[in-house]
């Protein structure tokens, strides 16, 4: 319980690895404000974790939504200890082939929305000395064929959080990054277009992305690292945190990767 008393807030907290922070989080003791889209699937997060948990509807790219979560979230817990920027979306596209929404949708949710959020945070992390951790990528490391617009992105918000680190720094705001691997039983992949996922597949084992990637690691052992991340003393802060699969590429991976991100 090394998080008692602590309340955090997570967005895109309805599924994959949003939903499993969650629960890390209540099971270390936080009360954990999720925020999401209105759907079954936020309610439902919501429901197993009883008064430690509450949703909070809204869309990360609409500044006035996330001020009225954020300000929810307060009034309900009474405080704000640490914010997780979870939300993004990724869908495999080559640039040329892309439309207005695919490239202003990846911006508004991925860029925009911890932008958003973190500046809705700030006062009330402030009068906690509280802590940002936005979730980013190895894909900045190694940007994948077709994700290249998803990883310009998240190397946005690792620049941004670069520059936070020292804005809010004298505010005794820590500021972090959580840079993941693929993990598995992710729900990214379920929308995307069959014939464009199989050019993507064959494209990152040509490149030698697939290799790179391993194989996926478990959302549990994510959301672990996490918890990890916000359970240390607060006289010191990750800048930059790298969680990848610690197992190579097996034969199966590719078989499953419809359902995970990189």
């Amino acid at each position: 319980m090394q998080l008692q008393g602590r309340v955090a807030v997570v967005t895109g907290a309805s599924k994959g690895m949003g939903s499993h922070f969650v629960d890390a989080l209540v099971a270390a003791g936080a009360k954990v404000a999720c925020l999401a889209r209105a759907s079954a699937e936020l309610d439902a997060v919501v429901a197993r974790h009883g008064d430690s948990a509450a949703a909070f509807a809204c869309d990360v790219s609409r500044a006035d939504q996330v001020d009225a979560a954020i300000t929810g979230a307060v009034a309900h817990f009474g405080r704000l200890d640490l914010l997780v920027n979870n939300a993004a979306i990724f869908h495999p596209f080559l640039l040329e082939e892309s439309t207005v929404a695919d490239v202003e949708g990846h911006v508004a949710v991925n860029l925009l929305g911890p932008i958003w959020c973190i500046r809705a945070a700030i006062p009330h992390l402030r009068a906690t000395k509280g802590q940002v951790v936005t979730i980013s990528s190895e894909s900045v490391r190694m940007p994948f064929p077709y994700l290249t617009v998803y990883a310009a992105t998240k190397a946005a918000v690792e620049t941004l959080s670069q520059g936070l680190r020292d804005e809010l720094r004298s505010d005794g705001i820590r500021v972090s990054i959580l840079r993941s691997g693929s993990v598995a039983g992710g729900s990214g992949g379920l929308s995307w277009d069959a014939g464009v996922t199989q050019r993507f597949f064959a494209k990152i084992q040509e490149t030698g992305h697939a290799s790179f990637t391993g194989d996926f690691a478990e959302p549990t052992s994510m959301a672990q690292t996490l918890v990890a991340m916000a359970s240390l003393p607060d006289d010191v802060n990750i800048d930059l945190l790298e969680a990848r699969a610690a197992r190579p590429a097996s034969a199966g991976s590719l078989a499953r990767s419809s359902a995970a991100g990189n």
